[in-house]
């Protein structure tokens, strides 16, 4: 008596199934591994096996931003090993990248890492040493998006504010990174010590301890991060649903709002997360004005002077 395929294996026959007969497109998004989670009733590792299986057929390839698609005939394969370029700590961390953001932190392993390489498990450890390390490299990649090397703005706040926005726009593009970063337990590495050290620049002078400077750069730091954390929930969603945020407030969320005077008073569009960011910063640099104009009382502090 011939013993089932694999659960993976039946996964991947049943969306080449759907490929081959023009149910999914070229371009179209293929279910996510939550969503095979739940339509075959599988853990997240056989759902990650089963699109890592369909991306060495060249039939899948991973677009940052959008998910898993189905590849164009003819272009979509992983290249071969004898081809591939060769291996490089930037090249393994690029990669990783270009996984996560297309298909969130979750699925990302060596495995997949090395299949979109067209390359072996065990090559990838001659560079890093596993996937903690990897996801460090990746973090600290992003980091370094040259933005500390740009003309910074004149005064505290237009440069915490800056700064804020920079990270809230890091964050946006690599919705992943804030599941990447610990505030409990920072990451010792270049970009982020360069970020803290600017950080604590743009409000020394002003008449304050070193621990409060660095207070002040964490917390503002750590609100956007707080706010970010629900991005990788939000992409998620608009890949397993094909509905946007606007689209959901609009269907499931306005109707019920007539039935409370005050709520049926928001505008639609004031929820949104860039809405909350916005005004969760100015309230923040609010405070720390407040803090800063003590400091100044006490002694005649020139703030906003140039540094």
């Amino acid at each position: 008596m011939d013993e089932d395929p694999p659960p993976y294996l039946r996964i991947v026959a049943e969306l080449k199934r759907r490929i081959t007969t023009g149910r999914l497109r070229p371009g179209d998004r293929v279910p996510s591994t939550r969503q095979i989670t739940r339509e075959w009733g599988v853990a997240m590792a056989t759902a990650t096996k089963a699109l890592t299986a369909l991306h060495q057929e060249g039939l899948v390839r991973p677009v940052p931003g959008v998910g898993t698609v189905v590849a164009d005939p003819g272009t979509g394969a992983a290249p071969s090993r004898r081809s591939a370029p060769e291996l490089s700590e930037e090249r393994i961390v690029r990669a990783a990248i270009a996984i996560a953001d297309a298909e969130g932190l979750a699925t990302l392993t060596m495995r997949r890492i090395a299949t979109s390489l067209g390359t072996s498990v065990m090559a990838l450890y001659r560079y890093v040493s596993g996937r903690d390390e990897l996801v460090t490299l990746m973090a600290d990649r992003v980091l370094a998006d040259g933005w500390l090397s740009e003309p910074q703005p004149q005064g505290w706040r237009a440069c915490l504010e800056w700064s804020a926005r920079r990270q809230w726009a890091l964050y946006r593009r690599h919705p992943w990174l804030a599941h990447a970063i610990s505030f409990t337990r920072p990451m010792a590495t270049p970009q982020a010590m360069a970020q803290g050290e600017w950080g604590m620049r743009a409000v020394d002078g002003l008449g304050l301890d070193p621990v409060t400077m660095v207070h002040i750069y964490v917390t503002v730091a750590n609100y956007v991060h707080g706010t970010a954390a629900h991005l990788e929930a939000e992409a998620e969603a608009v890949q397993q649903t094909g509905t946007t945020d606007d689209e959901w407030m609009e269907s499931t969320v306005l109707p019920q709002m007539g039935e409370f005077p005050l709520l049926s008073r928001i505008p639609p569009d004031s929820l949104d997360l860039d809405t909350l960011f916005e005004f969760g910063l100015q309230r923040l640099l609010d405070g720390v004005a407040a803090l800063i104009a003590s400091v100044r009382a006490d002694g005649d502090t020139d703030v906003d002077r140039p540094r």
